[in-house]
Protein backbone atom coordinates (compact mmCIF):
# COMPACT_ATOMS: atom_id res chain seq x y z
CA UNK A 1 0.00 0.00 0.00
CA UNK A 2 1.35 3.40 -0.97
CA UNK A 3 2.03 5.93 1.80
CA UNK A 4 1.97 9.73 1.55
CA UNK A 5 2.90 12.57 3.87
CA UNK A 6 0.72 15.67 3.71
CA UNK A 7 2.07 18.94 5.08
CA UNK A 8 -0.41 21.81 5.22
CA UNK A 9 -0.67 25.33 6.56
CA UNK A 10 -2.92 28.37 6.32
CA UNK A 11 -2.68 32.01 7.24
CA UNK A 12 -4.76 35.18 7.43
CA UNK A 13 -3.35 38.70 7.41
CA UNK A 14 -5.66 40.42 9.87
CA UNK A 15 -7.48 37.34 11.21
CA UNK A 16 -9.93 37.63 9.64
CA UNK A 17 -8.21 39.13 6.60
CA UNK A 18 -6.82 38.17 3.19
CA UNK A 19 -6.06 34.47 3.62
CA UNK A 20 -4.60 31.50 1.83
CA UNK A 21 -3.40 27.95 2.32
CA UNK A 22 -0.50 25.82 1.16
CA UNK A 23 -0.32 22.02 0.94
CA UNK A 24 2.39 19.56 -0.03
CA UNK A 25 2.09 15.85 -0.74
CA UNK A 26 5.29 13.84 -0.28
CA UNK A 27 6.16 10.24 -1.02
CA UNK A 28 6.71 8.74 2.43
CA UNK A 29 9.33 6.30 1.16
CA UNK A 30 11.51 8.69 -0.86
CA UNK A 31 10.61 12.13 0.48
CA UNK A 32 9.92 13.28 -3.09
CA UNK A 33 7.49 16.18 -3.48
CA UNK A 34 4.58 14.90 -5.56
CA UNK A 35 2.10 17.79 -5.42
CA UNK A 36 2.18 21.41 -4.31
CA UNK A 37 -1.09 23.26 -3.90
CA UNK A 38 -2.00 26.76 -2.80
CA UNK A 39 -5.05 28.98 -3.04
CA UNK A 40 -6.10 32.49 -2.12
CA UNK A 41 -9.32 32.27 -0.06
CA UNK A 42 -10.51 35.84 0.32
CA UNK A 43 -11.20 37.12 3.84
CA UNK A 44 -11.36 34.27 6.39
CA UNK A 45 -9.73 33.40 9.72
CA UNK A 46 -6.43 31.58 10.31
CA UNK A 47 -8.22 28.47 11.54
CA UNK A 48 -10.46 28.22 8.50
CA UNK A 49 -7.44 28.67 6.22
CA UNK A 50 -5.60 25.88 8.05
CA UNK A 51 -8.53 23.51 7.65
CA UNK A 52 -8.80 24.41 3.96
CA UNK A 53 -5.11 23.60 3.55
CA UNK A 54 -5.61 20.21 5.21
CA UNK A 55 -8.59 19.46 2.99
CA UNK A 56 -6.67 20.39 -0.17
CA UNK A 57 -3.72 18.20 0.83
CA UNK A 58 -5.93 15.20 1.56
CA UNK A 59 -7.77 15.60 -1.73
CA UNK A 60 -4.49 15.84 -3.64
CA UNK A 61 -3.26 12.65 -1.96
CA UNK A 62 -6.56 10.94 -2.77
CA UNK A 63 -6.23 11.95 -6.42
CA UNK A 64 -2.83 10.27 -6.53
CA UNK A 65 -3.96 7.02 -4.89
CA UNK A 66 -7.36 6.56 -3.20
CA UNK A 67 -6.06 3.39 -1.49
CA UNK A 68 -3.05 5.06 0.12
CA UNK A 69 -2.29 5.66 3.79
CA UNK A 70 -1.63 9.27 4.77
CA UNK A 71 0.30 10.88 7.60
CA UNK A 72 -0.58 14.57 8.08
CA UNK A 73 1.93 16.99 9.61
CA UNK A 74 0.83 20.49 10.60
CA UNK A 75 1.97 23.23 12.98
CA UNK A 76 -1.64 23.94 13.98
CA UNK A 77 -2.18 22.29 17.35
CA UNK A 78 -5.89 23.05 17.05
CA UNK A 79 -6.39 21.18 13.75
CA UNK A 80 -4.19 18.24 14.74
CA UNK A 81 -5.90 17.73 18.10
CA UNK A 82 -9.40 18.17 16.71
CA UNK A 83 -8.85 15.83 13.74
CA UNK A 84 -7.26 13.27 16.09
CA UNK A 85 -10.44 13.34 18.17
CA UNK A 86 -8.83 14.64 21.35
CA UNK A 87 -10.33 18.15 21.24
CA UNK A 88 -13.92 19.10 20.57
CA UNK A 89 -14.88 21.00 17.42
CA UNK A 90 -17.38 23.66 18.43
CA UNK A 91 -16.86 26.54 16.03
CA UNK A 92 -19.55 26.51 13.31
CA UNK A 93 -17.10 27.52 10.54
CA UNK A 94 -14.77 24.61 11.27
CA UNK A 95 -17.20 21.76 11.87
CA UNK A 96 -18.17 21.25 8.20
CA UNK A 97 -14.53 21.52 7.07
CA UNK A 98 -13.44 18.94 9.64
CA UNK A 99 -16.25 16.58 8.64
CA UNK A 100 -15.35 16.97 4.98
CA UNK A 101 -11.67 16.28 5.68
CA UNK A 102 -12.62 13.18 7.64
CA UNK A 103 -14.51 11.78 4.66
CA UNK A 104 -11.70 12.00 2.09
CA UNK A 105 -10.13 8.72 3.25
CA UNK A 106 -11.76 5.88 5.22
CA UNK A 107 -11.37 6.01 9.03
CA UNK A 108 -8.02 4.71 10.23
CA UNK A 109 -6.11 5.50 7.05
CA UNK A 110 -5.04 9.01 8.13
CA UNK A 111 -2.86 9.88 11.12
CA UNK A 112 -1.96 13.32 12.45
CA UNK A 113 1.20 14.81 13.95
CA UNK A 114 1.90 18.29 15.29
CA UNK A 115 5.24 19.75 14.18
CA UNK A 116 6.94 23.08 15.04
CA UNK A 117 6.49 25.87 12.52
CA UNK A 118 10.14 25.69 11.43
CA UNK A 119 9.52 22.14 10.18
CA UNK A 120 6.53 23.24 8.12
CA UNK A 121 8.32 25.83 5.97
CA UNK A 122 7.32 24.32 2.61
CA UNK A 123 3.57 24.57 3.25
CA UNK A 124 4.01 27.93 5.01
CA UNK A 125 5.82 29.33 1.95
CA UNK A 126 3.01 28.19 -0.33
CA UNK A 127 0.38 29.73 1.97
CA UNK A 128 2.24 33.05 1.84
CA UNK A 129 2.48 32.79 -1.95
CA UNK A 130 -1.28 32.38 -2.01
CA UNK A 131 -1.78 35.49 0.13
CA UNK A 132 0.78 37.44 -1.89
CA UNK A 133 -1.08 36.51 -5.08
CA UNK A 134 -4.32 38.08 -3.83
CA UNK A 135 -3.95 41.11 -6.08
CA UNK A 136 -4.11 38.88 -9.16
CA UNK A 137 -6.45 36.33 -7.57
CA UNK A 138 -4.08 33.48 -8.33
CA UNK A 139 -5.56 30.14 -7.37
CA UNK A 140 -3.03 27.53 -8.40
CA UNK A 141 -2.34 23.87 -7.90
CA UNK A 142 1.16 22.99 -9.07
CA UNK A 143 2.12 19.33 -9.45
CA UNK A 144 5.75 18.44 -10.03
CA UNK A 145 6.59 16.32 -13.09
CA UNK A 146 6.28 13.14 -11.04
CA UNK A 147 2.83 14.12 -9.87
CA UNK A 148 1.78 15.13 -13.38
CA UNK A 149 2.27 11.53 -14.50
CA UNK A 150 0.09 10.34 -11.63
CA UNK A 151 -2.63 12.98 -12.03
CA UNK A 152 -3.56 13.75 -15.63
CA UNK A 153 -6.49 15.95 -14.63
CA UNK A 154 -4.38 18.72 -13.12
CA UNK A 155 -3.78 20.56 -16.38
CA UNK A 156 -7.47 20.86 -17.15
CA UNK A 157 -8.12 22.16 -13.61
CA UNK A 158 -5.38 24.77 -14.01
CA UNK A 159 -6.82 25.82 -17.38
CA UNK A 160 -10.24 26.28 -15.78
CA UNK A 161 -8.66 28.42 -13.05
CA UNK A 162 -6.99 30.61 -15.70
CA UNK A 163 -10.31 31.23 -17.45
CA UNK A 164 -11.83 32.37 -14.16
CA UNK A 165 -8.93 34.66 -13.28
CA UNK A 166 -10.35 37.89 -14.68
CA UNK A 167 -13.65 37.49 -12.84
CA UNK A 168 -11.96 36.52 -9.57
CA UNK A 169 -9.53 39.42 -9.73
CA UNK A 170 -12.20 41.96 -8.87
CA UNK A 171 -13.31 39.96 -5.83
CA UNK A 172 -9.74 39.51 -4.58
CA UNK A 173 -9.03 43.21 -4.82
CA UNK A 174 -12.25 43.97 -2.98
CA UNK A 175 -11.27 41.47 -0.26
CA UNK A 176 -7.91 43.17 0.20
CA UNK A 177 -9.47 46.62 0.38
CA UNK A 178 -12.06 45.49 2.92
CA UNK A 179 -9.53 43.76 5.14
CA UNK A 180 -7.12 46.69 4.90
CA UNK A 181 -9.80 49.03 6.18
CA UNK A 182 -10.34 46.76 9.20
CA UNK A 183 -6.80 45.64 9.93
CA UNK A 184 -4.61 48.69 9.31
CA UNK A 185 -3.32 50.23 12.56
CA UNK A 186 -4.18 53.90 12.23
CA UNK A 187 -2.35 55.26 9.19
CA UNK A 188 0.26 52.49 9.07
CA UNK A 189 0.71 50.48 5.84
CA UNK A 190 -1.09 47.13 5.67
CA UNK A 191 1.75 45.14 4.12
CA UNK A 192 3.66 44.13 7.25
CA UNK A 193 2.03 40.72 7.50
CA UNK A 194 -0.37 39.50 10.14
CA UNK A 195 0.35 40.90 13.60
CA UNK A 196 0.55 38.96 16.82
CA UNK A 197 -2.76 39.96 18.40
CA UNK A 198 -3.20 39.66 22.15
CA UNK A 199 -6.80 39.63 23.34
CA UNK A 200 -6.57 40.55 27.01
CA UNK A 201 -9.30 39.15 29.25
CA UNK A 202 -9.46 40.17 32.88
CA UNK A 203 -10.68 37.35 35.12
CA UNK A 204 -14.23 37.30 36.45
CA UNK A 205 -15.17 38.58 39.88
CA UNK A 206 -13.98 37.00 43.12
CA UNK A 207 -15.51 37.75 46.55
CA UNK A 208 -12.88 40.51 46.92
CA UNK A 209 -13.64 42.29 43.63
CA UNK A 210 -16.88 44.15 44.52
CA UNK A 211 -15.30 45.18 47.84
CA UNK A 212 -12.42 46.77 45.87
CA UNK A 213 -9.76 45.07 47.95
CA UNK A 214 -6.15 44.68 46.84
CA UNK A 215 -5.86 41.17 45.45
CA UNK A 216 -2.49 40.41 43.92
CA UNK A 217 -0.12 37.47 43.75
CA UNK A 218 0.83 37.64 47.41
CA UNK A 219 -2.59 37.16 48.92
CA UNK A 220 -5.09 34.36 49.46
CA UNK A 221 -5.55 33.44 45.74
CA UNK A 222 -9.37 33.58 45.80
CA UNK A 223 -11.50 31.59 43.36
CA UNK A 224 -14.25 33.05 41.19
CA UNK A 225 -17.54 33.86 42.85
CA UNK A 226 -20.85 32.74 41.37
CA UNK A 227 -21.04 36.09 39.57
CA UNK A 228 -17.49 35.62 38.32
CA UNK A 229 -18.26 32.18 36.92
CA UNK A 230 -21.24 33.59 35.03
CA UNK A 231 -19.05 36.39 33.67
CA UNK A 232 -16.48 33.86 32.48
CA UNK A 233 -19.20 31.91 30.63
CA UNK A 234 -20.46 35.07 28.96
CA UNK A 235 -16.93 35.95 27.86
CA UNK A 236 -16.50 32.42 26.52
CA UNK A 237 -19.69 32.70 24.50
CA UNK A 238 -18.63 36.03 23.00
CA UNK A 239 -15.16 34.80 22.07
CA UNK A 240 -16.50 31.59 20.56
CA UNK A 241 -18.87 33.66 18.44
CA UNK A 242 -15.95 35.72 17.11
CA UNK A 243 -14.02 32.58 16.22
CA UNK A 244 -10.57 34.18 16.04
CA UNK A 245 -8.79 32.83 19.14
CA UNK A 246 -6.07 30.27 18.35
CA UNK A 247 -4.33 29.87 21.71
CA UNK A 248 -5.29 30.48 25.35
CA UNK A 249 -2.73 31.49 27.99
CA UNK A 250 -3.47 32.24 31.63
CA UNK A 251 -1.84 33.59 34.75
CA UNK A 252 -1.19 30.81 37.27
CA UNK A 253 -3.62 32.21 39.85
CA UNK A 254 -6.88 30.36 40.47
CA UNK A 255 -9.26 33.06 39.25
CA UNK A 256 -7.52 33.43 35.89
CA UNK A 257 -7.18 29.68 35.34
CA UNK A 258 -10.90 29.24 36.05
CA UNK A 259 -11.81 32.04 33.63
CA UNK A 260 -9.47 30.65 30.97
CA UNK A 261 -10.88 27.15 31.39
CA UNK A 262 -14.40 28.39 30.65
CA UNK A 263 -13.23 29.94 27.38
CA UNK A 264 -10.92 27.09 26.39
CA UNK A 265 -13.63 24.49 26.94
CA UNK A 266 -15.96 26.39 24.64
CA UNK A 267 -13.28 26.74 21.96
CA UNK A 268 -11.81 23.25 22.28
CA UNK A 269 -8.34 24.65 23.06
CA UNK A 270 -6.00 23.72 25.90
CA UNK A 271 -4.90 26.35 28.43
CA UNK A 272 -1.20 27.14 28.77
CA UNK A 273 -0.17 28.63 32.13
CA UNK A 274 2.13 31.64 31.70
CA UNK A 275 3.91 32.82 34.85
CA UNK A 276 4.69 36.22 33.33
CA UNK A 277 0.98 37.14 33.36
CA UNK A 278 0.63 36.98 37.15
CA UNK A 279 -0.76 39.98 39.06
CA UNK A 280 1.47 42.40 40.97
CA UNK A 281 2.32 41.43 44.55
CA UNK A 282 0.78 44.09 46.80
CA UNK A 283 2.70 43.03 49.90
CA UNK A 284 1.09 43.93 53.22
CA UNK A 285 -1.81 45.59 51.39
CA UNK A 286 -3.22 42.26 50.16
CA UNK A 287 -6.87 41.92 51.18
CA UNK A 288 -7.19 45.56 52.32
CA UNK A 289 -9.31 48.29 50.76
CA UNK A 290 -7.71 51.49 49.49
CA UNK A 291 -9.15 53.35 52.48
CA UNK A 292 -7.68 50.84 54.94
CA UNK A 293 -4.26 51.14 53.32
CA UNK A 294 -4.45 54.95 53.47
CA UNK A 295 -5.34 54.74 57.16
CA UNK A 296 -2.61 52.25 58.09
CA UNK A 297 0.23 53.15 55.69
CA UNK A 298 -0.39 56.75 54.51
CA UNK A 299 3.22 57.62 53.72
CA UNK A 300 3.90 54.38 51.86
CA UNK A 301 0.71 54.80 49.85
CA UNK A 302 1.49 58.39 48.84
CA UNK A 303 4.96 57.38 47.73
CA UNK A 304 3.55 54.43 45.75
CA UNK A 305 1.05 56.69 43.99
CA UNK A 306 3.75 59.14 42.90
CA UNK A 307 6.76 56.92 42.24
CA UNK A 308 6.60 53.83 39.95
CA UNK A 309 9.78 52.51 41.58
CA UNK A 310 8.13 52.41 45.02
CA UNK A 311 7.06 49.04 46.40
CA UNK A 312 3.94 48.44 48.51
CA UNK A 313 4.52 48.08 52.22
CA UNK A 314 6.16 44.80 53.12
CA UNK A 315 8.20 44.33 49.95
CA UNK A 316 5.64 43.83 47.19
CA UNK A 317 6.28 44.47 43.48
CA UNK A 318 6.63 48.03 42.17
CA UNK A 319 4.89 49.17 39.00
CA UNK A 320 8.33 49.58 37.40
CA UNK A 321 9.18 45.95 38.17
CA UNK A 322 5.79 44.85 36.83
CA UNK A 323 6.43 46.80 33.61
CA UNK A 324 9.81 45.15 33.16
CA UNK A 325 8.24 41.72 33.66
CA UNK A 326 5.34 42.40 31.29
CA UNK A 327 7.64 43.81 28.60
CA UNK A 328 9.78 40.67 28.72
CA UNK A 329 6.68 38.46 28.62
CA UNK A 330 5.28 40.49 25.71
CA UNK A 331 8.47 40.17 23.67
CA UNK A 332 8.69 36.43 24.25
CA UNK A 333 5.04 35.83 23.38
CA UNK A 334 5.11 38.07 20.28
CA UNK A 335 8.02 36.01 18.95
CA UNK A 336 6.34 32.71 19.82
CA UNK A 337 2.92 33.63 18.38
CA UNK A 338 3.78 35.84 15.40
CA UNK A 339 0.76 36.19 13.12
CA UNK A 340 -1.53 34.48 15.66
CA UNK A 341 -4.42 35.64 17.81
CA UNK A 342 -3.85 34.70 21.44
CA UNK A 343 -6.13 35.10 24.43
CA UNK A 344 -4.22 36.19 27.54
CA UNK A 345 -6.32 35.74 30.69
CA UNK A 346 -4.74 37.92 33.32
CA UNK A 347 -5.29 40.77 35.82
CA UNK A 348 -5.78 44.53 36.13
CA UNK A 349 -2.15 45.60 36.42
CA UNK A 350 -0.73 43.39 33.64
CA UNK A 351 -3.49 44.40 31.20
CA UNK A 352 -3.12 48.11 31.96
CA UNK A 353 0.64 47.69 31.56
CA UNK A 354 0.29 46.01 28.15
CA UNK A 355 -1.85 48.95 27.05
CA UNK A 356 0.42 51.59 28.60
CA UNK A 357 3.51 50.19 26.92
CA UNK A 358 1.72 49.91 23.56
CA UNK A 359 0.72 53.59 23.76
CA UNK A 360 4.07 54.76 25.11
CA UNK A 361 2.13 56.38 27.97
CA UNK A 362 3.71 57.40 31.30
CA UNK A 363 3.37 55.21 34.42
CA UNK A 364 0.71 57.47 35.94
CA UNK A 365 -1.62 56.45 33.10
CA UNK A 366 -2.23 53.22 35.02
CA UNK A 367 -4.43 55.24 37.42
CA UNK A 368 -6.42 56.73 34.52
CA UNK A 369 -7.76 53.53 33.00
CA UNK A 370 -10.91 51.70 34.06
CA UNK A 371 -10.74 47.91 33.74
CA UNK A 372 -13.82 45.95 34.76
CA UNK A 373 -13.99 42.29 35.74
CA UNK A 374 -14.24 39.98 32.69
CA UNK A 375 -13.61 42.91 30.33
CA UNK A 376 -11.87 42.48 26.97
CA UNK A 377 -9.03 44.58 25.58
CA UNK A 378 -6.79 43.93 22.58
CA UNK A 379 -3.35 44.97 21.33
CA UNK A 380 -1.79 44.04 17.97
CA UNK A 381 2.01 43.84 17.57
CA UNK A 382 3.51 44.31 14.10
CA UNK A 383 6.76 43.13 12.55
CA UNK A 384 8.24 46.65 12.58
CA UNK A 385 7.95 46.79 16.37
CA UNK A 386 4.91 49.07 16.47
CA UNK A 387 1.76 48.24 18.42
CA UNK A 388 -1.88 49.18 17.95
CA UNK A 389 -4.43 49.26 20.78
CA UNK A 390 -7.63 47.94 19.23
CA UNK A 391 -9.93 47.56 22.22
CA UNK A 392 -10.08 48.61 25.86
CA UNK A 393 -12.42 47.52 28.66
CA UNK A 394 -15.18 46.09 26.43
CA UNK A 395 -17.96 44.72 28.64
CA UNK A 396 -20.74 44.50 26.04
CA UNK A 397 -20.75 40.69 26.31
CA UNK A 398 -21.73 40.93 29.99
CA UNK A 399 -25.02 42.71 29.32
CA UNK A 400 -28.21 40.62 29.62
Amino acid sequence: MREFIVEADGGSRGNPGPAGYGSVVLDAATGETLVEAYEYLGVVTNNVAEYRGLLAGLRAAHDLDPAARVHVRMDSKLVVEQMSGRWKIKHPDMKPLALEAGRVFPPGRVTYEWIPRERNKHADRLANEAMDSAASASSVRKPTPAAAEADTETKSKADAGTKAETKAETKAEADVRAATAVASPGWAPADMGAPATFVLLRHGETPLTPQKRFSGSGGTDPALSEVGREQAERAATALARRGTIQHVLASPLTRTRQTAAAVADRLGIEVTVEEGLIETDFGAWEGLTFGEVRERYPDDLNTWLSDPEAEPTGGGESFAATATRIAATRDRLVAAYAGRTVLLVTHVTPIKTFVRLALGAPPESLFRMELSAASLSAVAYYADGNASVRLLNDTSHLRP
